[in-house]
């Protein structure tokens, strides 16, 4: 089975060190203070009280989850089919929206298992969140074929083969979304360094001296072109990092004082148990403050179990610890808290994935090792993080 491909990846891996030194401190939150001596352990609550999360979080934003093909069929998947009816207003399609996927050669397109993903939503009520329109990672080479002896040519004919292909994929799915993450991953990770300058967009738009970023622009105002209504969104990892960050306020700013038409700025929250709250409460506030106009989204959220040097190389299938569980569960409620008090920008939190039982995280190439990052286990039952989320009274594991 093909695994989730998170739009972190190894950019994600090359940055944990930065990210353990930038956002490090634990996530606080309620329930965290030690029971006196002598006291019980808590007992998870019993699985068929857990509330909808879709019912829990209303009032403040959409809550989904990215997903496979595979994970709505019934017959195969059937307990993933039950959650995401159950607890999820929002689905993300995790692959099947990817260029590598739909633009089968220029002109040739394979819709299909996106269409089953969104056939499956709109039955069950579910709205999607459309992934993504440009990622460096799975553009497909046909984009960047051609003679580059003239430059000018050449990058014109890269130019309209990106806006081709955006204008017939949203025009294709017009109505039937309510955003889209045009560009993904685009801004640079070090200090001075705005752009992504390794993407084969940037490098192809730069032929012969052009502006290597004009291709973000040019994606969004294609976008907007044909589907007025959507959300269109930038989407990127590492936001909590202030380096980072900066360097994607920079592209939304830019972009926003040439009149392009962008929406939100999405935050992936690919993270770990050791992340602090205040720093993903630093990236919503920064986006708000940048302009009143934009959307703040959550679009890949999981929690890595393995964080900081207390952590072994790998907890294995026996799952976790009690300590490690409620680790991540108080981590989970203080970023809770935090994007609800944001609920005035943020619209939508998503988690990169319905269960641990196939999270990418375990299939990591050359990292093989078993995680746990989100809020129900491999058996699909809710853990200690889902509870501390919908329930803030309830006593957590120390």
């Amino acid at each position: 089975m093909e695994t989730q491909r998170s739009c972190g990846l190894s950019a994600i891996l090359a940055a944990v060190s930065m990210l353990l030194a930038a956002c490090s401190g634990g996530g606080g939150g309620g329930g965290s203070s030690t029971p006196p001596p002598g006291t019980p352990p808590p007992q998870l609550p019993d699985a068929s009280t857990a509330p909808a999360l879709k019912t829990v979080f209303a009032p403040y934003f959409r809550i989904g989850a990215a997903v496979m093909i595979e994970e709505i069929d019934p017959a195969t998947h059937p307990d993933d089919v039950a959650l995401l009816k159950k607890h999820f207003s929002s689905i993300t399609v995790a692959n099947a929206l990817k260029a590598d996927t739909v633009g089968v050669a220029e002109g040739q397109y394979n819709f299909e298992p996106a269409e089953q993903i969104i056939a499956f939503a709109h039955d069950n009520g579910i709205e999607v969140r459309a992934h993504t329109l440009v990622w460096h990672f799975t553009s497909p080479d046909w984009f960047f074929a051609g003679d580059r002896s003239d430059p000018a040519a050449y990058r014109e004919l890269v130019r309209q083969r990106l806006k081709t292909y955006i204008t017939d994929v949203v025009t294709h799915f017009k109505g039937q979304v309510y955003a889209w993450d045009v560009v993904n991953e685009v801004a640079g990770a070090a200090q001075g360094e705005t752009y992504r300058t390794d993407s084969p967009w940037y490098e192809a738009y730069s032929v012969g001296g052009g502006n290597g970023a004009d291709y973000i622009e040019d994606a969004f105002r294609a976008a907007r072109a044909a589907d007025p209504d959507v959300k269109l969104f930038i989407n990127d990892f590492l936001t909590e990092n202030p380096v980072k960050r900066a360097n994607l306020l920079a592209i939304v700013q830019d972009l926003l004082d040439k009149g392009v038409p962008i929406d939100g700025v999405g935050h992936q929250v690919h993270s770990n148990i050791a992340v602090s709250a205040d720093s993903v409460d630093a990236a919503l506030t920064a986006v708000e403050q940048l302009s009143p106009s934009l959307i703040n989204h959550v679009t890949e959220l999981d929690l890595s179990v393995y964080a900081g040097p207390g952590a072994p190389a790998n907890y294995g299938t026996g799952g976790l610890p009690s300590a490690v569980a409620g680790q991540q569960a108080r981590t989970y409620r203080a970023l809770f808290e935090v994007f609800r008090k944001h609920d005035a920008s943020l619209d939508s939190v998503t988690a990169w994935g319905i269960s641990d039982a196939e999270t990418w995280l375990s299939h990591l190439g050359a990292v093989q090792r078993t995680d746990y990052p989100l809020l129900f286990d491999a058996q699909r039952q809710p853990k200690w993080a889902f509870w501390a989320i919908v329930d803030p009274a309830v006593q957590l594991p120390q």
